[in-house]
């Protein structure tokens, strides 16, 4: 209950944030969405036009396909934490730069200390750099290789919009994800 409660206080504060220019332009603030105790967080890039609209991420097109690799390797929204590097929608989509990443840094980072999660699934190269800033990383060498931040296991891979946009990308983005199916089951495992 306690970790509930902390994030309901973070999520008052991301929805409060004036820190960069982003807040004068958005509908909504998203700063996530999930279980206060799920194993896996799902770190993304930021909100887009329809995740702005609702408050939520991964709505939607890139949000469906995102769902759909859930579903294929046996996990569903409900179980696992989404959350993105920038917490606000970016004029025209455009990838956030490093100041409003700066600015929103704090947040991403307080989510992973709250919730503990035992992997971080990092979605895309806005979400690996901001994670792994002193380190030389790229998505297309880092993709379905185990990583480590602190005390957590990290799993980069494709952002779902790439995944839909190009077929290259999906078919490496379906071959993680059954790397990913394995990691999930070995948790459970551990679990019971």
């Amino acid at each position: 209950m306690e970790k509930h409660r902390k994030l309901l206080k973070l999520e008052k504060r991301i929805k409060e944030c004036r820190r960069c220019r982003l807040w004068r332009i958005r509908v909504n603030a998203v700063p996530g969405e999930g279980p206060s105790n799920a194993k896996i967080m799902f770190l993304g890039q930021n909100p887009g036009r329809n995740e702005d609209a609702q408050g939520k991420p991964f709505v939607g097109m890139s949000g469906k396909f995102f769902e759909k690799l859930l579903s294929q390797i046996g996990l569903e929204r409900s179980e696992v934490f989404i959350t993105g590097v920038v917490k606000c929608h970016t004029p025209k989509n455009r990838p956030p730069v490093k100041d409003e990443v700066e600015a929103c840094k704090p947040f991403f980072l307080e989510q992973i200390e709250i919730i503990k999660p035992r992997l971080i699934v990092v979605l895309g190269n806005v979400a690996l750099k901001a994670l792994f800033p002193n380190e030389k990383v790229s998505i297309s060498k880092s993709h379905g290789k185990l990583m480590r931040k602190g005390q957590v296991t990290c799993f980069p891979t494709f952002h779902p919009a790439a995944g839909m946009r190009f077929p290259s990308i999906r078919r490496k983005m379906e071959e993680d994800f059954k790397k990913l199916e394995k990691l999930v089951s070995s948790a459970r495992a551990l679990n019971t």
